[in-house]
């Protein structure tokens, strides 16, 4: 039997500083964010949000990268279906205002402490393990995809892709379909 000691957690609390954190990144700076602001823009404290992030870094990366149905790996049966769902899916992310403001601090950040970027990747593992994984061993197994091609190369291949075109362009259709094929063209058999 296990006993859970002090109050459950506020999800009301966690919302409203999620919502305040993406709403300032759009209009102060990465450096320039603090905790503090985010703090009084959400109604509560920063113990509060501590006792719930460990940084501002975790927070911001919760924040403009939330998990949820778009964070999903489709699974249509076609490959190269879902990775051009893939990359239409990063790029809708990344090229979000709130990301394109974090992303400059956090990569700063993430160079300088690999144990947050490691920290900040494992968010994602289940989706890329379980979901990405998932849909590359269907693949395999209709010899669409060569068997040492892993989860995690083809989710560095399309966020790579993606992140480097978005300082270029607006992603378009054509765009897409020919993202995917780069990537569809690096891990078929």
């Amino acid at each position: 039997m296990t006993t859970d000691l002090g109050r459950p957690r506020n999800r009301k609390i966690d919302e409203a500083v999620l919502t305040a954190t993406a709403e300032l990144i759009g209009e102060v700076p990465y450096a320039e964010l603090s905790v503090g602001a985010i703090a009084r823009r959400a109604g509560t404290s920063k113990p509060a949000i501590y006792r719930r992030w460990p940084s501002k870094a975790h927070l911001v990366h919760e924040a403009v990268f939330p998990i949820g149905e778009a964070t999903q790996i489709s699974s249509t049966g076609s490959l190269a279906v879902d990775i051009r769902e893939m990359v239409r899916r990063v790029a809708d992310v990344l090229g979000a205002a709130p990301a394109r403001a974090a992303l400059p601090g956090l990569i700063g950040e993430m160079a300088a402490d690999p144990t947050l970027h490691a920290a900040l990747l494992e968010r994602f593992g289940d989706i890329i393990t379980r979901g990405l994984g998932d849909v590359l061993s269907d693949a395999v197994e209709r010899g669409e995809v060569r068997p040492e091609v892993s989860a995690d190369d083809v989710a560095e291949a399309v966020a790579g892709i993606t992140l480097v075109s978005l300082l270029t362009r607006v992603p378009d259709d054509d765009w897409l379909d020919r993202a995917a094929t780069l990537i569809m063209r690096g891990i078929t058999t």
